[in-house]
């Protein structure tokens, strides 16, 4: 290293060819079939469901209407599904190239803080950018077909072009701000303004420079932004006049103030999904933050003194408080939040990455403090430690791994902690980026395996803890087996399965998955209701289903006084109702709102999509549902076909009704 470094002209094409292969890595290895192999298949209920709607808009080519199975669905705005629909568009539709949209946002993040901090921070900028890429919760969410990346990446590299033109004066760089704004509230809607107006605010107030955010409201950014977004907005409310209350009252407001998606956790929450994200660099993070709320608040009481500030001619440096303000309010905001998802807080981690990396720049010649070294370097050991007893978790969740296995691993730990150690004492502290990537690296190439690498193959036994981790939480291996016993247009169908597992098999298959259950949780009224019809209380409307899709969300606390024109009599005589009800049904619900008894009924309804199919179908339900399955296929004939262990599922072959 030190020859290369003897060579004019070659640190800056040697770090960044370092960053743009290690941020490769991170970002795409494992992802993209040439990289590493796409291994693991769509998890969760969002990616699945995002990455059809994507699919359901090319195949209609509508750019404005997001739809999921020929339905509305208008959660989120269209930012992921053009990007999505472009990937499609290029290289096929796969659940690889539904991630993309995230990957290449990350990669462009990280990109962008390298160079930001080369302009404005010089010296931090390769560990900054490097630690942005190697957290835990950019390089997980980089990876994932999800709105989350759409807004945190915007959003990040808006707020860091303010403060560009702040530190310049160049409207070049305010551009930034209105464009990758705008860009975010494409991708999730108003929060990304509000965020980035409340962050502003408090920084000008805080350094007292009030004519700071007056400033800042550029007209010609303000026409670049509302020409951005006001477009789709405008059209999508048009052609579906129920955008405004479902996205801005439903899937906005009511989120925030209300548990109605049942994401409700302590406000302390983030703190934890915080430092989980931060992994492994959340030492070095914690105490970059801590020291510069140290600054910040030397410098805010300097600003108070009665004398002048001796200084700069803003009162020192601000970006470390600006990356401060940035952090702690979108921490606060969203604990404030009566739904929280650990995807929200995404936005807060570049800036205490940034923070870190600049940290270690500052602090490089004295060096960190011995406590804190081991105690990070403790930290990736640990880390070492559970990734690699995670396949064994996996394999028998009940148990405790083996003794030698937990001995080995802790071993493995050790010596990631020992090596850290060693390096920088040897090395100094500009070897601790380095000492602790290797780690990091050769626990991804556990867990994603070795190659394929650009053609080359891949040593099939790596590739075990991936297959294992794809086989326990991803619909794909399931939907394989379903379509080799039942291509489309066989049916196949779902009872108290994970909605992850309905979703993912909708998009494997690219078509609705029938829930035996229709959507509907009811009870009888209050013993208190007083004279007149209640039939049965709406008490929950589950996501997705047929329910949903007719509106009754909305109803939820009224009561079906009726359905079809037959009176419903109390909950035992709804659910004999529903027993009938299959898809292609037509069902209308009679409901009355208690509340306001006088008035008439409201009707909805429309044809069934779930219930229990007349013909012949495959059933995927858990194993333990085995009794409450022979209840509900009363009267039908159906076999067991195989077993799927991983997710303790049971496929069977459900015969056609009267066979």
């Amino acid at each position: 290293m030190r020859l290369w470094r003897r060579i004019p002209g070659i640190d800056v094409p040697l770090e960044t060819a370092t960053l743009l292969a290690m941020t490769a890595f991170f970002l795409f290895y494992g992802l993209v079939p040439i990289f590493g192999g796409d291994s693991l298949g769509l998890v969760g209920a969002d990616e699945p469901r995002y990455a059809q709607v994507a699919r359901e808009m090319l195949k209609r080519r509508d750019y404005i209407t997001p739809v999921l199975w020929g339905h509305p669905w208008l959660e989120k705005p269209a930012l992921y599904y053009w990007r999505a629909m472009f990937a499609f568009k290029e290289f096929g539709i796969h659940d690889w190239s539904a991630r993309l949209p995230s990957a290449s946002f990350a990669f462009m993040l990280v990109v962008l803080i390298w160079l930001h901090m080369r302009r404005f921070r010089n010296g931090g900028q390769l560990d900054a950018a490097l630690l942005t890429a190697s957290c835990a919760g950019i390089l997980s969410f980089a990876r994932g077909a999800s709105t989350d990346m759409q807004l945190a990446a915007p959003f990040c590299i808006g707020m860091l072009g303010w403060y560009a033109w702040y530190e310049t004066n160049s409207k070049f760089w305010l551009f930034d701000l209105y464009f990758f704004v705008g860009a975010a509230t494409l991708a999730k809607g108003p929060v990304a303004p509000l965020l980035a107006l409340v962050i502003i605010g408090i920084f000008a107030g805080l350094r007292r420079e009030w004519s700071l955010f007056r400033r800042s409201l550029w007209p010609t950014g303000f026409v670049l932004y509302f020409a951005m977004v006001l477009p789709w907005y405008i059209e999508v409310q048009r052609r579906n006049p129920t955008f405004l209350k479902v996205f801005f009252l439903q899937q906005n407001l009511e989120r925030l103030a209300t548990n109605r998606f049942e994401h409700y956790h302590p406000f302390w929450y983030f703190i934890p999904v915080v430092l989980l994200g931060l992994t492994p660099w959340a030492v070095i993070a914690v105490t970059a933050f801590a020291d510069a709320v140290g600054g910040s608040i030397n410098e805010w009481k300097a600003r108070g003194a009665k004398g002048r500030y001796i200084g700069h001619e803003r009162a020192g440096d601000a970006f470390p408080e600006f990356l401060v303000l940035w952090a702690v309010v979108v921490i606060v905001f969203f604990s404030l939040s009566e739904s929280k998802l650990p995807g929200y807080i995404l936005p807060a981690l570049p800036p205490l990455t940034i923070l870190a990396g600049d940290y270690l720049n500052r602090i490089r010649r004295r060096g960190l403090k011995t406590w804190l070294l081991v105690l990070h370097a403790v930290a990736t050991g640990i880390l070492t430690m559970f990734v690699l007893l995670m396949p064994l978790h996996l394999n028998n969740p009940e148990a405790i791994p083996p003794g030698i296995a937990i001995v080995a691993a802790g071993v493995v730990g050790l010596a990631a902690t020992v090596f850290i150690l060693i390096m920088v004492a040897r090395f100094g502290l500009k070897r601790l980026r380095v000492a602790t990537l290797t780690p990091v690296v050769m626990l991804l190439l556990y867990i994603l395996g070795v190659g394929p690498v650009f053609g080359i193959r891949p040593i099939r036994n790596t590739k075990r803890n991936i297959e294992l981790i794809n086989m326990t939480f991803s619909a794909r291996p399931v939907a394989r087996i379903l379509n080799a016993i039942s291509p489309r247009p066989g049916m196949v169908a779902v009872f108290r399965v994970r909605r992850e597992l309905q979703y993912g098999l909708g998009f494997y298959r690219n078509e609705r998955i029938v829930n035996y259950d229709v959507g509907i949780v009811v009870g009888n009224p209050p013993a208190s209701a007083g004279a007149g019809p209640h039939g049965v209380a709406i008490e929950d409307v589950k996501e997705g289903s047929s329910a949903d899709e007719f509106g009754m969300v909305q109803k939820i606390g009224d009561d079906i006084v009726a359905v079809n024109g037959e009176p419903v009599l109390n909950a035992a005589d709804f659910n004999q109702m529903e027993a009938r009800w299959h898809p292609g049904v037509k069902v209308e619900f009679e409901i009355l709102d208690p509340r306001e008894p006088d008035q008439p009924p409201q009707f909805l309804g429309g044809t069934m999509d779930d219930g229990i199919p007349m013909g012949q179908h495959l059933l995927v339900a858990p194993q333990k549902a085995a009794a409450a399955l022979r209840k509900k296929l009363a009267g039908r004939e159906y076999e067991p076909l195989f077993s799927y262990p991983w997710q303790d599922l049971e496929v069977y072959r459900v015969k056609a009704a009267g066979s």
